[in-house]
C-alpha cells in the first residue's frame, strides 16, 4: 500500500546507517514523504524541539548520547502533541510498556512490519495535522 505523505516531514532517528537507509527508501518509495536523519539522541531530541515542519518521529530505542526513552521523556515535556513511534532491535524487561507510559504512540520490534507501521503512521499523521491545522488557525 502507498500513502501520500508529500507534505508532511518524518525524523527517523536511528544509529545505524543501513537501517535508516532502509528505512528511507521505504518511505521514498511508499509515501513521498520528506525525510530528515538523527544520528544520535542528542540530535533528535534537538531538532524535535527546534523544528515545527516535523510531522512524525521513528526513534530508534537505543541511540548513542541520549536512549530513545530518554528523548522521548524530554520531548514529551516541551511536545505532547508531535507523534513518536519507539523501534528497536532488542526488546526486554518492560521497555514497551515504559516507552508507552512515557507517551509514545507506538512501540515496534525489529524486524518491522512495515504494512502495520506505515498504517499506524498514516492514523497519527492524520491526527497530527488536524491538531496542526486547528492550532494555527487559533
Amino acid at each position: 500500500m502507498t500513502y501520500n505523505w508529500t507534505n508532511n516531514t518524518i525524523l527517523v532517528a536511528e544509529d545505524d546507517p543501513i537501517n535508516f537507509k532502509y528505512l528511507q527508501l521505504l518511505l521514498e518509495k511508499k509515501t513521498k514523504c520528506n525525510i530528515l536523519w538523527a544520528k544520535n539522541g542528542r540530535q533528535a531530541y534537538n531538532k524535535i524541539v527546534n523544528n515545527t515542519e516535523i510531522d512524525m518521529v521513528l526513534l530508534d530505542l537505543q541511540l548513542p548520547e541520549m536512549n530513545g526513552l530518554k528523548v522521548l521523556t524530554e520531548v514529551r515535556i516541551v511536545n505532547h502533541q508531535i507523534p513518536i513511534i519507539m523501534q528497536t532491535a532488542n526488546s526486554w524487561n518492560n521497555e514497551e510498556e515504559e516507552c508507552i507510559l512515557a507517551g509514545c504512540n507506538g512501540f515496534y520490534t525489529k524486524p518491522l512490519n512495515i504494512d502495520a507501521l506505515f498504517k499506524h503512521m498514516n492514523d497519527c499523521i492524520k491526527k497530527y495535522t488536524a491538531i496542526k491545522s486547528t492550532s494555527e488557525l487559533l
